[in-house]
């Protein structure tokens, strides 16, 4: 009868656990990711010539890109052998229509080389960024 209990028991909690407990969830974007990245050097000039475009702009609370002002609605981090992967929830405007927010995810991972990362909406869309100066 204890047996059957136990089993009763465990059939009931176990389904409740998913894969992704080890997940966790953040209200920010981390701190090691705050800055200007950009594809290169190139990249990281003034935002407003045509060098400084393919710049991605991220704060705790905000992603900035020439496509989209986002701000951050939460941040799920898993563990991965290459080390922590971010996905973080954003809800964002277009400079081509203003009135409208559009949920958008934006996966961020670190890369092999200190101060690169990659980003991006999905796995086969991440393009490697470097990290900008902050002059």
């Amino acid at each position: 009868m204890r047996a059957t209990t136990v089993l009763a028991f465990a059939a009931v909690t176990v389904p409740a656990f998913d894969v992704a407990a080890g997940d966790v969830r953040h209200s920010d974007i981390p701190v090691s990711y705050v800055g200007r990245w950009a594809p290169d050097a190139q990249g990281c000039g003034d935002k407003d010539k045509d060098k400084g475009k393919s710049a991605i702009v991220l704060s705790a609370k905000a992603y900035q890109s020439a496509e989209a002002n986002c701000v951050v609605e939460w941040v799920t981090e898993t563990a991965s052998p290459r080390g922590p992967v971010y996905s973080a929830h954003l809800l964002c405007v277009s400079p081509s229509a203003p009135g409208q927010r559009t949920p958008v995810n934006l996966i961020i991972r670190p890369e092999g080389a200190d101060g690169q990362i990659s980003a991006g909406s999905d796995f086969d869309s991440l393009k490697t960024y470097q990290r900008c100066s902050a002059n």
